[in-house]
Formats: structure tokens, sequence, C-alpha cells
């Protein structure tokens, strides 16, 4: 009795094939998931191919055209395996042909009993199992024969190499995956050929995920609260922002009344040091340190265009700290914005946690300091885009004011190594829509 297969995309649709083909009475042996059509390793899916026999008699019951079907099985597999090492297929057609030979209708099946004795039923037993081990041999050569797995996992070069410069540039794994999956899926082989066109629209991709904060709304007064944890230049970019504004950084709007307020007195030398600032920079300074003060201070200077408000630097796992610096800051009324500030070199598992413990503070937007202070940016990228949280503003020195600026989509792009960028064609794609700040020289 042969050992038949049949593939199909899902079981059922295999066991209706093979039930039309030989009728309801098959025995099915085993199964296993093979892929199905594509070209080159690309646009495969999965399928399931199934390997039976007839349960009745092969003499009462023959499908149309199904005499020479096991040879035509037999020989599928053999150019199967030629495929891959002529070699093995040339070594195992004799076994298979001699463990598998078919009886012509109306011919005695050959009974291994004759020789050992056994029952007729024992030995077709033995003969099948005889031929499926000679399967699972010639499946367990073909994976690995030399190169297989290789040429099965290989990606098209310009994958590759987009992927490589990913990691280059220090983008999370999950980020990588999900460009290289629609790179494959909208590109077609002769397109990524063209390395450079990909490379291009690839570009755009990044771009596109990076989200940058909304024009300003401007309330009266503006209330600009920066959180974040220690050692991230925090109050130093207090002073930047207190500058750009109070400067009029921004044509349209002019030079602003600025009102600094510092809640920071836990840091030795914080309140010196913003105090300093802002004596140069003639902007009024005050600090508090009880809610009831914080309050009475807010409601004082609601005459002023803005007032920015530098907050307690702690580590995000300092819960009780930044509890209580919660409930002062509720004591303030209504926020206009609520920036959360983070070192462009933190890591990319340090930044999600820093992001998720300040949560609490329903911050808007994130402000990336010390830009300058790394190569790569795609940690940056990859976590902003996965915690869905856009850019307001980045600085990229020591320098007040003038190392300090307005977040945008092109900065980003143009950071990254080793990919070509074309400045007018990312310009054009992605105008800010924000007036960027203009330093007086």
């Amino acid at each position: 009795m042969d050992i038949l297969s049949e593939q199909a995309d899902t079981y059922d649709a295999c066991m209706a094939k093979i039930t039309m083909r030989y009728g309801p009475n098959v025995q099915i042996l085993r199964q296993k998931k093979i892929k199905l059509g594509g070209f080159l390793g690309f646009f495969e899916k999965d399928g399931i191919e199934l390997y039976f026999m007839l349960s009745r008699d092969p003499l009462s019951y023959q499908p149309s055209g199904s005499q020479q079907y096991f040879s035509d099985e037999q020989r599928k597999i053999l150019q199967q395996v030629a495929r891959t090492s002529p070699q093995i297929a040339s070594r195992v057609a004799p076994k298979i042909e001699e463990l598998s030979v078919r009886q012509q209708p109306g011919q005695p099946m050959a009974s291994p009993s004759t020789a050992t004795g056994k029952s007729s039923a024992s030995g077709e037993a033995e003969r099948i199992d005889a031929i499926l081990k000679a399967v699972q041999n010639l499946e367990a050569k073909i994976e690995k024969a030399p190169g297989a797995a290789d040429r099965a996992e290989s990606e098209h070069p310009t994958i590759e190499k987009l992927e490589g410069l990913l990691e280059l540039n220090d983008f999370s794994p999950g980020y990588i995956k999900r460009i290289s999956a629609r790179a494959k899926a909208e590109f077609s082989l002769q397109e990524l050929d063209r390395y450079e066109a990909v490379q291009d629209t690839v570009l755009e991709w990044i771009g596109e995920s990076i989200a940058i904060a909304k024009p300003e709304i401007v309330a009266h007064p503006r209330v600009i609260l920066l959180v974040g944890p220690t050692g991230v230049g925090k109050t130093t970019t207090v002073a930047k922002m207190a500058a750009a504004y109070s400067l009029g950084a921004i044509k349209r709007l002019g030079p602003q009344s600025v009102f600094v307020i510092s809640i920071d007195n836990y840091r030795i030398g914080a309140k010196e040091q913003i105090e300093k600032y802002c004596s140069l920079m003639k902007v009024p300074f005050s600090y508090v340190e009880e809610t009831a003060d914080f309050k009475v201070l807010m409601d004082t200077h609601r005459d002023v265009d803005i007032i920015v408000i530098d907050t307690i630097g702690k580590s995000p796992k300092d819960y009780e700290k930044i509890a209580e610096m919660r409930k002062l800051i509720d004591s303030a009324g209504t926020i206009s914005d609520i920036h959360l500030a983070m070192s462009a070199t933190t890591k990319a598992s340090d930044m999600r946690e820093i992001m998720q413990q300040y949560e609490t503070f329903g911050y808007t937007s994130v402000i990336m300091t010390k830009l300058d202070e790394t190569a790569h940016v795609g940690n940056i990228i990859s976590v902003l885009d996965e915690k869905k949280k856009p850019l307001a503003y980045l600085t990229t020195g020591q320098k007040v004011p003038n190392d300090f600026e307005k977040a945008s989509v092109v900065r980003f792009l143009t950071n990254l190594e080793g990919f070509r960028v074309n400045r007018a064609n990312i310009d054009e794609r992605f105008a800010p829509e924000q007036e960027p700040f203009e330093w007086r020289k």
C-alpha cells in the first residue's frame, strides 16, 4: 500500500482535496507545515502537507489517472532533493524505488510474508514504516544540505543594508523590525534593487514617526512647567527658555514678560544657579517651599506673559518625592504646557522607565537635552514613537540662550549616520509648523 501526499493552505483544504481525489476512506499518517509559492524567498505563505494511505483495497478502488501517482510523488521528492544536492538524489533514489514499487491493477499484492513468514498485515506495516523513515531521512538531508538554511533566511541586500544602518544609529529592535517588514511589503524585487530610492523612502518613514509638538496656544499667562530626573540639564533649560521668550526670539511675539519660579530647593546650588541666570537676563525670579506660598506667588504674577517653573530633579524611582512635587504643582492651578526633560545620552530602557514614572504629571511633550553629546539618535526616535510622545524643544550645548531650539524632524534626520540625506526634499516634506527661534547677532 503506497504512501501519498497532498498540499494546501490549511488542513481542511488539504483533506478536501484528498477526499475529492481518493474518496473518504483514507488514513492520515502525518502532517507537516510547509511554505507555499513565493519567489526567491519572498511572498511565501504557510501551508500544510499531509501524508496518507488509502484504507480500502487498492484493487477495488483506483482513482482516475492515479496508477502512476506514487511515481509522480517520488519524482517530485527527488526533484526537490536534486535542487539542493544532486548527489543526495542519486544516492537515495534506488532505495525509494525499492521500498515503494507500486503494484499494477489486477496483479496480486506482493507480500513480505512469503520470505519472512510474517503475516501480510505486519509485513505491510513494516513496509509503511520503511517508507516513512526514507521520507524523513530525505527531509533531514535537505535541511542539513550546505547553504540551504542560509538561502531560506537570506534577505535582499538592500534590506540587509538598511537594517545595518538602523542598528548603527541605535534604533530599537522593534522599530527596525517594523521598518524592515514595511519595506518587504511595499517594495517589489525590482524596486529593492534601487537602493538609493528605497533609502530615501525609508528616511521619510523615519521622519513620519517623529512627532513634533503642535503650535503653541497662547494663554495669559502661559504657564510652562518642566519636570524630569536630576542631571539632565533641566535648570539650564529653564534659563534658556526664559531668555528665548524675554529676548523676543520669536519675531511674531516679540519680547515677552517672563517670571521664573523654582521649587528645586533640595539640590545644592540649584537656587543660586537659576537666580544668577535670571539676574543677568533681568528676568524676575522667586522660589517656594510650601504649597500655600506657591499658590500666592502664582496669583500675584498673573499679569506676566509667561511663567516658567523649574521643579525638583529626582530619580524616577523616588516615588515619595515625586508625589510631594505633584501635590505642590496641583496648587498652581491651570498649567499650559508640561514638558518632560530627558538627556539624549540616556539609553532606551532608562528612557522608557523615566517616561513611565513621570506620567503622573500628565506631561504633554518632551524636551531632549544634551543632543550635542550623542552621535546617534535612533534610541530617541524609537522610544518616543513607541510612547507616542511629541518633541517640543532641543538643547545642544551650555550657552544661554543660543543652544536652545524648537524641535524639528529635519534636525533629527540630518543627525542620522550613514544615510544619504536629500536636504531639499526633507525640508519640503517636513516643513516646521512653528516659527523657529531667531537669535540676534
